[in-house]
């Protein structure tokens, strides 16, 4: 009986570059999803002054930054207390110019004062002796002229007041709330009362209105 010899597994070339590859494969797979997941965390580069994926980079801060600055225009101007301050100030200047106007008709301590001092001078002047017209010129005359003058004055401060109360909003940054009606009206009128004043302060100055009193020269008998 012959002996047999025990049959040896043949191992070929296709089983080797099998196992080649399932070792490659186990060595490299596990690499691949580390780096998918740092390519996915670290944001790709965005040029200068644009904005990233992620709404980060100069381009979005300085769209913020401009939303931002609207937005507090926006609020300032529909702040109640900016308002009421710039009407305020509309009203204050409005009122002063009516009230100016008033004075420069009426008359105040001022031109009462600067006109009694204009008396007190004539008095002086005339109380050597005089004519009678040069004491009426003097006394009365110089009185009645300075009272026309101190109260142009006020007249044309009050012109001036209520025009820059009126134009002053044409001038300023536009407002989405106009100003009411009450300071304009309020405005105009010491506009008008300014213009009044002016008239009638040239006229009696100028002795256009009410001429001085003049004294009657006697009869040669």
């Amino acid at each position: 009986m012959n002996p047999t010899t025990p049959k040896t597994p043949t191992v070929t070339a296709a089983d080797d570059d099998r196992e080649n590859r399932t070792a490659t494969e186990a060595t490299t797979t596990p690499e691949a999803p580390e780096a998918q997941d740092r390519a996915a965390s670290e944001p790709a580069d965005a040029p200068d002054g644009s904005e990233t994926a992620d709404g980060s980079g100069p381009g979005a801060h300085a769209g913020t930054d401009a939303d931002t600055e609207s937005f507090d225009d926006e609020a300032a101007e529909d702040d109640p207390h900016t308002r009421e301050s710039s009407w305020i100030g509309a009203g204050t200047t409005a009122v002063v110019a009516a009230a100016l106007g008033v004075v420069s008709l009426t008359g105040g301590w001022t031109s009462r004062v600067a006109a009694e001092r204009e008396t007190l001078l004539g008095q002086i002047h005339t109380g050597s002796g005089g004519s009678a017209a040069q004491q009426i010129s003097e006394i009365y005359g110089d009185a009645w002229h300075t009272t026309a003058f101190v109260n142009g004055v006020f007249a044309l401060v009050a012109l001036l007041v209520g025009v820059f109360a009126l134009v002053r909003p044409a001038f300023g940054a536009p407002s989405a709330h106009p100003q009411p009606g009450w300071i304009r009206a309020v405005a105009l009128a010491g506009v008008v009362l300014g213009v009044i004043g002016v008239l009638l302060s040239v006229g009696m100055y100028f002795d256009l209105f009410v001429a001085l009193p003049t004294v009657a020269t006697p009869a040669a008998g």
